[in-house]
């Protein structure tokens, strides 16, 4: 059974969803919203109260400013206070951007976090070639204010490392109404415009990182990728090895149950640990 909640926080309103009992996880993403970690959150279920969540502005959490920049450091304050609201310490599992949104919060609120699994964390300011992907990442949003944003996507897919379609067709389902194709511009608006510059321009602090326990994931599919290379940058800083995942940056997505599987090996090493 999942319960639905909405919490008020300093500009925005948050939706969140509470699955299962027992020790409180938190599976976040960014921009990605509670609906895609869904599966791996059933999974979850049986052994974890496992939290997810809309970022602000996206799905169906709202915002008072649209323009406001999804800062890590912001995303990390409305994780925070969702873990107050469900009674205090939790373990964290972010994805991508919520990885990044993971090592803010551990930096800003050490306090409420016991582990976090950080999943490919797109922390370029960490690549000998920062420069280049700092310039590829305002080709990507330039690309989407001029070609809009099929292009875009296809360049950040391809800039990432992922093979695809050169004339990619449109999504499978039925085809969205006025208003759902005006709330999807509105996330993708929001996700080039005011989110992507700031997660992958992130600086980890590697003390805060050091002095917590965190663990740096990584698809066992993902050496093509970008994040790859983030994600083993990363745990070299912390002086630590990667821990491997099924499948690839969206593993749970593909394979929620194994992935679910493994994230519970994960943590319970980390007790032990």
């Amino acid at each position: 059974m999942t319960q639905t909640h909405s919490l008020d926080v300093p500009g925005a309103r948050l939706h969140y969803e509470v699955r299962g009992t027992g020790p409180l996880l938190l599976v976040i993403g960014s921009p990605m919203p509670a609906a895609d970690f869904a599966p791996m959150a059933d999974a979850m279920a049986g052994t974890h109260t496992v939290v997810t969540y809309d970022p602000r502005g996206l799905a169906h959490s709202t915002i008072d400013d649209p323009t406001q920049d999804a800062t890590p450091e912001l995303r990390a304050d409305d994780v925070a206070a969702i873990i107050d609201a469900m009674g205090g310490r939790a373990d964290v599992f972010g994805s991508s951007g919520g990885a990044v949104t993971g090592l803010a919060l551990v930096a800003r609120h050490p306090d409420k976090v016991g582990t976090l699994i950080a999943h490919e964390p797109p922390v370029i300011e960490l690549l000998p070639e920062a420069a280049q992907q700092r310039a590829a990442t305002d080709g990507i949003i330039e690309t989407f204010h001029r070609d809009g944003p099929g292009a875009a996507w296809h360049k950040f897919m391809v800039n990432a490392g992922f093979e695809v379609d050169a004339q990619p067709g449109p999504p499978p389902g039925p085809e969205p109404s006025a208003d759902e194709l005006a709330k999807q511009f509105a996330d993708m608006t929001r996700f080039f415009d005011h989110e992507l510059r700031a997660t992958t321009r992130y600086l980890p602090d590697v003390a805060a990182l050091r002095a917590a326990h965190v663990v740096v994931g990584i698809g066992v599919d993902s050496r093509r990728l970008v994040t790859y290379r983030t994600s083993t940058a990363l745990a070299e800083l912390l002086g630590t090895e990667p821990v491997d995942f099924p499948g690839d940056h969206g593993g749970f997505i593909g394979a929620p149950g194994p992935f679910a599987d493994r994230l519970r090996e994960v943590l319970a090493a980390s007790v032990t640990a």
